[in-house]
């Protein structure tokens, strides 16, 4: 694990302590797939480091594997990414790699171009931190019909990112049934490029209990989570 350093300030109470979350995975590359996922949060004083892993096919020789990484500041407004790494690899076939440097008010996407960003861009994993931020602390309300608008970076492009509040779902998981907030995007991605549903769960600090992520309408992986959340003493 990589270690940040130590820090004097400390967030506030709002913030989950560094958890770990295991997902099942099933969904469609190439026909129909199984394997694993995981997600780690780590916050050390107000820096914070967000992981997504997630491997196609057996854990000892996946078809394929990639892992998005969020790096940078939690603040009054929430999370600042400073830095957003994408890895991908696919079994015979050359490792792709993919960064977006975020300085302030503008942005360095992975193809070397600099643009303006707006205020409170997140990237592709840094967003799902925000959302459950916004809600836990009343900035957003969550009640079926909301849209919260999220500006977002993804490797290729920036987008005016909405999700809507579908409503209530309770899901069956692995640690019996929880009731859930859904929350869809209003728009398509394009190019490429991952757009995500969302789970959140009120009673577990609405961290994500299921996504779906989409790639097409073809290609698209569901994790759902299958074991208790492992967090870190305070």
């Amino acid at each position: 694990m990589f270690e940040l350093p130590i820090e004097e300030a400390q967030p506030g109470p709002e913030w989950p302590l560094s958890t770990q979350l295991r997902y099942a995975l099933t969904g469609n590359y190439r026909g129909a797939v199984t394997g694993q996922a995981q997600v780690e949060w780590i916050r050390q004083g107000p820096r914070y480091q967000v992981h997504l892993d997630l491997s196609i096919g057996p854990s000892f020789a996946p078809l394929m594997s990639r892992r998005i990484s969020s790096d940078g500041l939690l603040g009054p407004a929430g999370i600042a990414p400073q830095r957003f790494d994408e890895d991908t690899r696919i079994l015979f076939s050359s490792r792709r790699r993919a960064t977006v440097l975020f300085q302030g008010d503008q942005l360095t996407l992975a193809n070397g171009a600099v643009e303006a960003a707006a205020a409170g861009t997140q990237d592709a994993v840094s967003q799902f931190v925000q959302l459950t931020w916004l809600f836990l602390t009343g900035r957003e309300p969550l009640f079926a019909g909301h849209v919260v608008a999220l500006p977002l970076a993804l490797p290729r492009r920036q987008y005016d990112w909405r999700y809507q509040v579908v409503g209530e779902e309770t899901l069956q998981t692995a640690l019996g049934p929880l009731a859930t907030w859904h929350l869809v995007p209003l728009q398509k991605s394009v190019g490429g490029d991952l757009a995500a549903e969302v789970w959140l769960a009120p009673s577990l600090q609405n961290l994500p209990v299921r996504f779906l992520i989409r790639q097409d309408e073809r290609t698209f992986v569901d994790l759902m989570l299958k074991s208790a959340p492992l967090q870190s003493a305070p």
